[in-house]
């Protein structure tokens, strides 16, 4: 099963970056997954379009935080995957999420805020940031993410959505 991911779009509209995100970079995945701070009800509206499934981040509107779950845990491929925003410094970043998810545990976190592209075990546990898929403005690092499951064995790899 291939998973497009993402995090940290802070968009107030669409644009031709996530229509090329969504449309040719996602285009062979099953399922897409959002980590947070999408910003406006239109780009989540956009997102839903394709079926994306997303939870909200600390620089979302109202409307959009109001419509999302701060965290959520999705099967796909028989694993269960954590989905998360993250808040706080980066520093620490990684284990203060690991906590969140407790008992079972998930077999993949999924997460954003830093816009640091991340993939790693952290406590045992696999952990993915996509970086920020916006590709102008602060910190932003124009990356995506794509994770395949086959069977037992997790891949994950970064893209680079910078024109």
């Amino acid at each position: 099963m291939k998973i497009g991911v993402l995090s940290d779009t802070h968009l107030r509209t669409p644009d031709q970056s996530l229509e090329f995100i969504l449309d040719i970079v996602f285009a062979e995945t099953e399922m897409i997954l959002h980590a947070g701070d999408i910003v406006s009800a239109k780009v989540l509206s956009r997102l839903e379009e394709s079926g994306v499934i997303a939870v909200c981040g600390n620089m979302d509107d109202y409307e959009v935080a109001g419509s999302l779950p701060q965290s959520r845990i999705i099967d796909a491929a028989g694993k269960r995957i954590g989905l998360i925003h993250g808040w706080g410094s980066k520093e620490g970043l990684e284990w203060r999420i690991v906590r969140r998810f407790e008992d079972p545990r998930p077999d993949v976190i999924v997460y954003g805020h830093s816009h640091v592209p991340f993939w790693d075990r952290v406590d045992g546990v696999l952990m993915f940031n996509p970086g920020s898929a916006a590709t102008g403005g602060y910190r932003a690092t124009g990356t995506v993410g794509l994770i395949e499951i086959d069977g037992e064995k997790i891949e994950a790899k970064h893209i680079s959505v910078k024109g």
